[in-house]
């Protein structure tokens, strides 16, 4: 109980500070908005290619891992922030659970994603997209589970470079491969072989294949073991990550 009321004091604090500046909330969502809105027609002529139906069915769910995982790398600006007010430092000298002041932050990230995925669905459903409503459920746990890994990844990231200016090209060096070798905007499949095996690799391309089965309603695939494993594995490790960090800083 004391771990749950010291990662729930963290929770409120961070949110309070969400609601007064909600422009990092309406930034994330902005970008997949925009991708769906002015990429998504671009898809219709080309998706039977892809061994698709419906256009919007296969390029949300890529767009849902890609706001859980660009979305909740940004959370590390924040924490960078409240370092050098001496914020950190002042949650630190008290008896509460580091592991506690790192999810109670993630707390926070992860309600963000949810209701910017919960939008990202309903637009999605409004554009056309056919998806059953058990596949959606799947896609966005599993959005939540790989954007709090991100979010423990980049918090932890935060406190190891101390300098926006370090951490932003950190960023962009991930993104980019991140981006085009899992498969978000157009399916690795269409690729050449060796672009294909390369990509096998990166494991959030297992992660969009997993919530594009869930979309599809095809939870008998090896893919959604392999999403799923990955995730968790993921998020396990962020977490780990996360936590030693806050017990290391000083």
């Amino acid at each position: 109980m004391r771990f749950v009321r010291e990662c729930s004091i963290v929770f409120r604090r961070q949110l309070r500070m969400n609601l007064r500046n909600p422009a990092w909330v309406i930034i994330g969502l902005l970008q997949p908005v925009l991708y769906l809105l002015l990429f998504g027609p671009l898809l219709k002529p080309l998706v039977t290619k892809f061994g698709a139906t419906n256009a919007y069915t296969f390029f949300v769910p890529g767009l849902l891992v890609q706001l859980g995982i660009f979305g909740a790398f940004f959370a590390g600006f924040s924490l960078i922030g409240e370092w050098r007010e001496g914020v950190i430092e002042a949650e630190r000298v008290t008896p509460a659970s580091r592991t506690a002041l790192l999810v109670g932050r993630l707390a926070r990230d992860v309600l963000q994603l949810f209701v910017q995925a919960l939008i990202l669905v309903l637009l999605g459903w409004a554009l056309g997209m056919s998806a059953s409503f058990r596949g959606v459920v799947f896609g966005v746990l599993l959005t939540l589970v790989v954007g709090g890994a991100c979010a423990a990844a980049s918090n932890a990231l935060g406190l190891a470079t101390k300098s926006e200016d370090v951490m932003a090209p950190i960023i962009n060096m991930v993104m980019m491969p991140v981006l085009l070798l899992s498969g978000i905007l157009l399916p690795m499949t269409i690729g050449p072989h060796w672009l294909l095996r390369v990509s096998d690799f990166m494991p959030f391309r297992h992660v969009v294949d997993a919530v594009r089965s869930g979309f599809g309603d095809n939870f008998g695939g090896p893919e959604i073991w392999w999403g799923s494993g990955w995730a968790v594995v993921l998020c396990a490790l962020a977490v780990w990550w996360g936590t030693s960090t806050f017990r290391k800083e000083n």
